[in-house]
């Protein structure tokens, strides 16, 4: 419950225009999924938008696979579906958030072949990652004047080293914004946002025998348990 309601705290401050980090440090399956999974349903129904992004074992080496996946979750891609059908509707949820030249920068990200409409930029490989960025967070900039933001990244000592300079990037951008960014990982990770202005560290602890007690009647409701 306390966890709990620092986050609401959180989230009603960056809904005031303050923009909030949390980071929730904790062993694995001690409950950061959860209480994540608790902050969106007390959040669900009142106006914001919510991008989640998971990191993975297998992704490690993949540059921006977290990002790179809600993108095209977002988007709705189908697969076999053809490219020009995928630039469609990457340009209809962009529009008017994104200039052409960021448009095509998306859809780069993306694997879709931008056409005629969005040709390929002629820049070197680091230009053309910090034009990226500056895209994704120009876009976030945009949709964050619309509604406040909830941003969930999941697991990040398994996110590979883009996603975590993009990270970087974006907690830097914060002050101003209405957003939430809660950060989950596991002890080992050395989150470096610690001391920020703006970032809470919240390392969450193993339960007590009472509050065990209370989360298992409470998965458990009409059921019998021996003592």
């Amino acid at each position: 419950d306390d966890e709990l309601d620092l986050l609401l705290r959180r989230w009603r401050q960056a809904k005031g225009g303050e923009g909030q980090v949390v980071l929730i440090a904790g062993e694995p399956g001690i409950g950061k999924s959860r209480l994540i999974a608790a902050l969106e349903e007390h959040v669900a129904g009142k106006v914001h938008l919510k991008l989640k992004y998971f990191c993975s074992p297998h992704h490690r080496e993949s540059a921006l696979q977290p990002i790179i996946a809600r993108w095209k979750n977002e988007v709705g891609f189908v697969d076999g579906e053809p490219a020009e059908a995928r630039l469609v509707k990457l340009e209809t949820l962009l529009h008017p958030l994104a200039a052409s030249h960021e448009l095509a920068l998306i859809a780069e990200m993306l694997g879709v072949p931008g056409g005629e409409r969005y040709p390929p930029l002629a820049l070197s490989p680091e230009r053309k990652k910090e034009q990226t960025f500056g895209a994704l967070l120009h876009i976030l900039d945009e949709r964050a004047r619309r509604s406040p933001v909830l941003m969930l990244f999941e697991d990040v000592h398994w996110a590979d080293p883009s996603s975590l300079e993009l990270l970087d990037r974006l907690i830097m951008r914060l002050a101003s914004l209405p957003v939430l960014v809660v950060i989950s990982f596991r002890p080992e990770f050395e989150a470096p946002w610690v001391g920020l202005a703006g970032v809470t560290l919240m390392a969450l602890s193993r339960l007590s025998p009472r509050q065990a007690a209370t989360l298992a009647s409470q998965v458990v409701v009409g059921q019998a348990l021996p003592a």
